[in-house]
């Protein structure tokens, strides 16, 4: 096999990924068969499971989601307000208005959401919607929350940051070298980020890895996604929608 034999599947070295039809603004996986997304329209898209017919329109309108490997979804709209998905019990009304305001949302689990409001305060769920949201100290601008209570954060500096409050909740955030605007978690294990520039990282599992412990994917994006399993997906400027394959053969 000769080096350059995944060149065939795309320029610019995107052997790493394969294209999906459709069109999105936002994306976010919990796992290879929980994988949605928003377009620029706001609408709603859940993945198939099938890259030929890939994405079903769910009732609604959203400018934010985070998706669990457990099926548990969440959302966040135009003008703020925060969704919860139980079209699996009322397929007629999908969406189950929460208390709050937050621009940003990320679901690793039913048990593991996070977001963020427009002033950059971080919020987690308490689990119970009566009084579903605690503040946590610091300020971010992005959110990814993975299935085994794994979090990371970036503030609008671009800085990265993974929460260790169940260690240290005086100081709940550690600061990890590098410089992203959106950030994506499935596990403590599958953690991608994309920079200012468009750049595409993924995190190495080690924060002292020479000074940079991010490895950097061939793509541009404009958002990633990252799920419990290992799956990754990320959407570019043009609404383009990519899957990783990387981790496969080619």
């Amino acid at each position: 096999m000769t080096v350059d034999s995944g060149s065939t599947k795309g320029e610019f070295g995107m052997a790493d990924w394969v294209k999906v039809t459709g069109a999105l603004s936002a994306i976010s996986a919990g796992s290879r068969t929980t994988v949605w997304g928003v377009n620029a329209a706001s609408a709603i898209y859940h993945y198939t499971n099938y890259d030929g017919t890939p994405w079903t329109n769910v009732p609604g309108g959203l400018s934010d989601i985070g998706a669990g490997a457990d099926g548990t979804v969440w959302g966040v709209n135009g003008g703020n307000q925060i969704y919860r998905y139980v079209g699996d019990q009322d397929g007629a009304n999908p969406w189950k208005g929460i208390d709050g305001s937050l621009v940003r949302i990320d679901a690793g689990s039913r048990t593991n959401v996070w977001g963020v409001d427009s002033a950059g305060g971080i919020y987690r769920y308490t689990n119970h919607d009566a009084s579903p949201w605690i503040k946590i100290p610091g300020t971010l601008s992005d959110i990814g929350a993975g299935a085994d209570g794994t979090v990371w954060g970036v503030n609008k500096g671009n800085r990265v940051y993974r929460y260790t409050g169940d260690q240290d909740p005086a100081d709940p955030w550690a600061d990890v070298n590098g410089s992203l605007k959106r950030i994506a978690v499935g596990s403590r294990t599958n953690v991608w980020g994309v920079d200012p520039a468009g750049s595409i990282y993924r995190y190495t599992n080690n924060d002292a890895s020479g000074s940079n412990p991010w490895i950097k994917i061939p793509g541009t994006a404009t958002d990633v996604a990252a799920g419990a399993d290992g799956t990754a997906w990320h959407i570019n400027s043009a609404g383009e929608i990519y899957r990783y394959t990387g981790d496969q053969p080619s």
